[in-house]
């Protein structure tokens, strides 16, 4: 008809050469590819058609207002997560995956929470976060626990499974060691604080009067993240690592994870597990030191042997068959290292009196008297030497002086006044050169041979 269209059908592909899946091969692929590329997934919606089967696995779907997806939480999970009802508001953690057998794909949970425990995750990651820049959750930090303890300390509620599945496990294994237990409640408000003052009253035994312990213990049940928050309180977590003991974190299931865990030296998944990491079990320990001690008598049985062997070879011997015989062997050693010896001392004595002789005639050609006597002329002879150049020195000397003094007494003023010239001085007693010079003098001083005159120039005369 007019103005519609029309689209040829596409023919068919040609058969593939290869053969055709299967169903079931179609299936695995699908899973494989759905667990490859989306993996493990948070979803929340509401639940409905809840199934629970004798087996203890529960099925149910969880829907929103356009969709639902199947989902499947077995036991193991089951018993650790809060009761399921049909129309409640959850959040699932688990892993996308098929049911190949229908051909259906669902969400095999792994963790289901109330809406809304958003927020408490968020204040639990950041304290968390906080505490781990504080170093408290460092593997550096964290102690190993003893080989042999013989005395826990559990802190957890009296009334509780934790304690009854610990208590069972460790009377199986090692019914020898002590258990102390510190009642505490482990939900509710102040449960937290109750949690940190066992364990500090654990960790300091003379000021809190508890016994003393090798391990602590910190455990309880599984449940949700809120049943479970009091061990996420920051208080249990700084008590818990600050202990100087090693301390166990057994709260909840394998799949529950807390703040105590993280900061406690040693997780366990549950309980249970906690009776067997603290204590070895008693019958494997009584096999390893019947093998120890099987080992210890095999190798002392052979350290005998060997020592028997030895003996007896020492034994069979001529030291011991024929003791006189070896007795005159010692005997005529000892003469000939005698006289060996006596030898040796004579020649070395003969050649230390041919040096001390030599040391001798040097020692006399050396002798000091002799040196003494040379140096005694020698010395004289210099002294001799020296009093005739000190005398030749002091003539000569004097000779000089009286050549010096002639000279100065015939060069001196009063040579000069005895040939009647005179001397004029002024009141300072500087001499006059000049008539004008002296012309301005108060008084001046005429000095002749046998005196001197003062006089007053006259002025006008100058």
């Amino acid at each position: 008809m007019q103005g519609e269209l029309s689209f040829p059908e596409a023919d068919p592909p040609a058969r593939s050469p290869k053969a055709p899946w299967t169903v079931s091969r179609l299936n695995r692929e699908v899973r494989t590819c759905l667990e490859n590329k989306l993996g493990a997934v948070w979803v929340e919606g509401e639940v409905s058609n809840l199934r629970r089967q004798p087996s203890g696995h529960q099925y149910f779907s969880l829907k929103d207002a356009d969709s639902q997806v199947s989902c499947v939480m077995f036991r193991s999970t089951a018993g650790a997560a809060q009761p399921l009802r049909d129309s409640m508001q959850v959040e699932i953690f688990g892993d996308l995956s098929v049911y190949e057998q229908r051909g259906q794909y669902q969400i095999i949970v792994r963790r289901v929470q109330t809406r809304g425990a958003g927020e408490l995750e968020a204040r639990l990651r950041a304290l968390q976060e906080k505490l781990r820049a504080e170093g408290l959750f460092d593997p550096e930090r964290k102690r190993p626990l003893p080989s042999f303890p013989t005395r826990l300390g559990v802190v957890t509620s009296p009334s509780g499974a934790a304690i009854r599945d610990f208590l069972h496990v460790l009377r199986r294994r090692a019914p020898q060691v002590e258990v102390f237990l510190a009642p505490v409640r482990v939900q509710g408000r102040g449960a937290a604080a109750e949690i940190a003052a066992a364990v500090q009253a654990f960790a300091d035994p003379p000021r809190s009067g508890f016994p003393a312990v090798d391990v602590i213990i910190v455990t309880r049940g599984g449940g949700s993240l809120e049943d479970l928050w009091e061990f996420n309180e920051e208080v249990v977590a700084r008590a818990i690592a600050a202990s100087p003991i090693p301390v166990v974190s057994a709260v909840g299931h394998e799949i529950d994870t807390t703040t105590a865990d993280f900061a406690a030296d040693v997780r366990a998944p549950t309980p249970s597990v906690a009776a067997e990491l603290v204590c070895r079990d008693r019958t494997e320990t009584l096999a390893r030191l019947g093998a120890a001690a099987q080992r210890l008598t095999r190798a002392t049985g052979g350290r005998l042997e060997l020592a028997r062997a030895h003996f007896e070879r020492r034994a069979a011997s001529g030291v011991f068959q024929r003791p006189l015989r070896h007795i005159a062997d010692l005997r005529q050693m000892t003469d000939d290292l005698r006289e060996r010896g006596s030898v040796v001392v004579r020649e070395r004595l003969a050649v230390l009196l041919v040096a001390c002789r030599r040391a001798e005639t040097i020692l006399q050609a050396r002798s000091p008297v002799a040196r003494l006597g040379l140096m005694r002329e020698r010395f004289l002879a210099l002294s001799a030497r020296q009093a005739g150049a000190l005398a030749a020195g002091l003539r000569q000397r004097r000779q000089q002086h009286d050549r010096h003094v002639r000279a100065l007494d015939l060069l001196g003023p009063r040579q000069t006044l005895a040939r009647g010239f005179t001397l004029t001085l002024d009141q300072q007693r500087r001499p006059l050169t000049a008539a004008a010079e002296a012309a301005r003098q108060e008084k001046i001083v005429t000095v002749f041979s046998d005196g001197e005159v003062e006089s007053r120039p006259d002025p006008r005369r100058a």
